[in-house]
C-alpha cells in the first residue's frame, strides 16, 4: 500500500472518531517492522497536516476535528513509548514550547518525543505560556536550544516578539533558536525574517537539523525582526 493511500486511509479514521480502526492502521504499521520515528513522520504527521488543512478550510467540523486530534493524540503517546534511544548523548538541553492550539501541542510533542529519543535532555513546555515566562525560564535552565513549533500565522507576533526580546536583552546569547510547524512550510523566508537561526519542515527533520547544524546561528546583519522580509537572503531552510 502507498503512503498517501495509507495517510488517507488513517485520515478517515481519525476524523470519525473510530479508534480501533486507526489503532489497526498503525498495527499493520508496526508488524510491517516500520521504526516508530518512521510511523510517526510518515503517517501521524501528515495527517496531522491533512486535519488542519481541512479545518482551517472549514472542510472539517468542530467535532472531527476533536475525535482527530484527541485520538492521534493518543497514539501518539503511546508510540513514545516504542521510540528506540539512538544512544548519543548530547548533552545538549532543549527547551521547546508551541502555539496554544491543540494540533501545536500535538506536532510539538511529536519533535519533543523525537528529540528525546535522538539523546536530547527535553523540557517540553507546551503552549499558551507568556513570553515573559519563557524568558524567565530560558535564563534559569539555560537551554542551548530553544524551538518553536507553529502551525498558525496568529502565532508569529507573540514569536517574533520573544525573539526580538531575547536578542535585545541578551538572555543566553549562545542558545540557537530553531523554528518548526505548518506556518513555516508554507511560507517560504519567513522563519529567516522572524530571526530563526535555524527551521525545518516535520519533526524528525528538526531532530536532523538541530544534531547535525548545532553551530549555525543567524549572522547579525541577517536578523530581519521587525523589518521587511528580505527576498535575496542566502540562508535555505533545514529540510
Amino acid at each position: 500500500m502507498s503512503k498517501q493511500v495509507l495517510v488517507e486511509r488513517f485520515f478517515e479514521t481519525l476524523i470519525s472518531g473510530n479508534r480501533a480502526a486507526a489503532r489497526q492502521v498503525v498495527d499493520e504499521c508496526i508488524e510491517a517492522d516500520v521504526a516508530a520515528d518512521q510511523i510517526i513522520e510518515n503517517l501521524f504527521w501528515p495527517a496531522l497536516e491533512q486535519i488542519e488543512k481541512l479545518y482551517k478550510q472549514d472542510q472539517l467540523t468542530n467535532l472531527a476535528h476533536n475525535y482527530a486530534t484527541r485520538l492521534l493524540r493518543m497514539l501518539a503517546d503511546q508510540m513514545q513509548m516504542r521510540l528506540v534511544p539512538s544512544g548519543q548523548g548530547h548533552h545538549r538541553r532543549v527547551l521547546l514550547m508551541c502555539g496554544p492550539t491543540e494540533p501545536n501541542e500535538l506536532g510539538g510533542q511529536m519533535a519533543a518525543d523525537l528529540l528525546e529519543a535522538g539523546g536530547y535532555d527535553v523540557l517540553f513546555g507546551g503552549g499558551g505560556v507568556a513570553n515573559d515566562e519563557i524568558i524567565a525560564q530560558i535564563g534559569e535552565v539555560e537551554p542551548e536550544v530553544l524551538i518553536l513549533f507553529s502551525s498558525a500565522p496568529e502565532d508569529l507576533p507573540h514569536l517574533r516578539q520573544l525573539i526580538d526580546k531575547l536578542r535585545e536583552i541578551g538572555t543566553c546569547p549562545n542558545m540557537q533558536i530553531v523554528v518548526g510547524g505548518g506556518v513555516f512550510n508554507r511560507a517560504p523566508g519567513l522563519a529567516e525574517e522572524i530571526g530563526a537561526d535555524l527551521w525545518a519542515t516535520t519533526p524528525i527533520k528538526l531532530v536532523d537539523a538541530v544534531t547535525k547544524k548545532s553551530s549555525r546561528r543567524m549572522p547579525a546583519d541577517q536578523r530581519t525582526v521587525g523589518r521587511r522580509r528580505r527576498t535575496n537572503g542566502k540562508a535555505t531552510a533545514a529540510a
